[in-house]
């Protein structure tokens, strides 16, 4: 389950609320929950369209988060899906031990509303980096610097990992990791954690937050930071206790595929948490309900293969595969792709859901570090739009292994085309190269809003006023 992601889409989970009587009462008890905390109903927003919250703020977001999460695990057992194991990333631990049934979904969301106003409290100027390396060649990279609150605080994927520290110490390390190559992504997270200047907030929290009745749970919880199942921890010890702590989902992901889980599924509204999976299991299924066109569909598939014993497919899945699809379009399994039939055990799923990053955190995907782009004059002064829209499709085509007459100048590059925060930093470096525009690489709208088309009107509007 993600841990601090994006706010979700209003009108997220109708079809689930109308759909489910479980994702009612779900909703229900965190509504129940926020009120109690003075906070605005969570479920109006994510149910009507149009719905709008009158108080945003870290804790709607964290308390909607869960909803989506929630609703969906919901959607996912009501379907037949039974969970080897339920992964949460971050605060999405907090997400999953409520799902798996460890601790009352009251009780969650009232400990989730406790460490948002304890790492408020605790006012902290810290920053969280992705980079596009693996954990050794992070943790080196902080280790330059020799502060103790700037560490590795989490490993994703082989080559994605985030840095946790001070605001000033961080842009150091940015700096450092451009100068090497190595792709690197802030992450706008409203709570910076994974890292021991937290201690104080975890303290913090164990004394302010809420105690309720915890036990064992119907399904198993596999922690990421404990490197371990919960057992019979307390769940304000165990929230308080990752604040400090260091995430190691890579390490988490690869221990239960060995155990036979060949399938990972998602709980949130977007691939976040799969594009680490994906990335440290090449081949593995992964499947994110909430951005298929028919979530049911995509459930009762996942289902069917597991009951019955369907084989799985074993050849490493292809970069335009894994990376280009549109999150609300199915990709065709290829005609003659080889597969080997699972025995024993048979196959099972794993919900997987967020966050900010990975941690409340943000979730970036992983990233091959750039290759240093190959040098070409300088065009013209003042290229026409259809000229730079024809070279960015071959650039970017090129490096993710797409055909270019395929790359839609309106498509989303990360909303529809799936392309990871990182990868675009990359390509718009190489942009900012070969257009020698070096503002542009610095345009954060490109990276979070980004089309081909808006990329090449800036160039062609960059290169105007250049010569100008």
């Amino acid at each position: 389950m993600p841990g601090t992601v994006a706010a979700p889409r209003g009108g997220v989970l109708r079809d689930l609320y109308d759909r489910y009587e479980t994702v009612r009462d779900a909703l229900s008890r965190i509504d129940k929950a926020a009120r109690g905390l003075g906070l605005p109903d969570i479920s109006t927003r994510l149910i009507e369209a149009d719905g709008t919250s009158e108080r945003r703020g870290p804790e709607v977001q964290y308390l909607e988060i869960f909803a989506v999460s929630l609703a969906t695990h919901h959607m996912l057992v009501a379907e037949g899906v039974e969970p080897v194991a339920i992964v949460g990333q971050s605060i999405g631990e907090l997400w999953a031990l409520a799902a798996a049934g460890h601790l009352p979904v009251e009780d969650a969301a009232r400990l989730a509303v406790a460490r948002s106003q304890a790492l408020t409290r605790h006012g902290w100027r810290g920053k969280m980096l992705a980079v596009g390396v693996d954990g050794r060649r992070a943790e080196s990279l902080a280790g330059l610097i020799d502060h103790p609150h700037l560490v590795l605080a989490c490993e994703n994927a082989p080559r994605q990992s985030v840095i946790s520290g001070p605001e000033e110490l961080i842009r150091h390390v940015e700096r450092v990791a451009d100068s090497l190559g190595w792709p690197s992504l802030p992450l706008d997270v409203p709570h910076p954690t994974h890292t021991p200047a937290m201690a104080r907030a975890a303290r913090d929290l164990r004394e302010s937050a809420p105690r309720g009745a915890y036990g064992s749970g119907r399904w198993r919880v596999r922690s990421p930071w404990l490197g371990r199942d919960v057992g019979d921890d307390d769940p304000v010890d165990l929230v308080a206790g990752a604040l400090t702590a260091r995430v190691r989902m890579l390490q988490t992901v690869r221990e239960l595929h060995a155990a036979g889980a060949d399938a990972f599924v998602e709980c949130g509204e977007w691939p976040v948490v799969t594009k680490f999976v994906e990335a440290s299991i090449p081949g593995v299924r992964c499947v994110v309900p909430l951005s298929e066109a028919d979530p049911v569909a995509a459930v009762r598939e996942v289902a069917d293969d597991t009951l019955g014993f369907a084989p799985v497919r074993t050849a490493p899945v292809r970069t335009a595969e894994r990376i280009l699809p549109s999150p609300r379009t199915r990709v065709p399994e290829p005609a003659a792709a080889p597969v080997a039939v699972v025995e024993a055990p048979p196959r099972v799923t794993v919900t997987v859901p967020p966050a900010p990053v990975a941690h409340p955190e943000p979730a970036v995907a992983a990233a091959r570090p750039a290759a240093p782009a190959p040098t070409a004059p300088a065009p013209a002064a003042g290229p026409d739009y259809e000229t730079v829209l024809a070279e960015l499709r071959t650039l970017y085509g090129d490096f993710l292994g797409y055909p270019p007459d395929l790359l839609g100048e309106d498509d989303g590059l990360e909303s529809e085309l799936g392309v990871e925060s990182l990868k675009q930093v990359t390509l718009l470096g190489r942009v900012s190269e070969r257009y020698d525009l070096p503002d542009l690489r610095s345009d954060s709208s490109l990276l979070t809003s980004g089309t081909l088309r808006r990329i090449a009107e800036s160039v062609v509007q960059g290169r105007a006023e250049a010569t100008g």
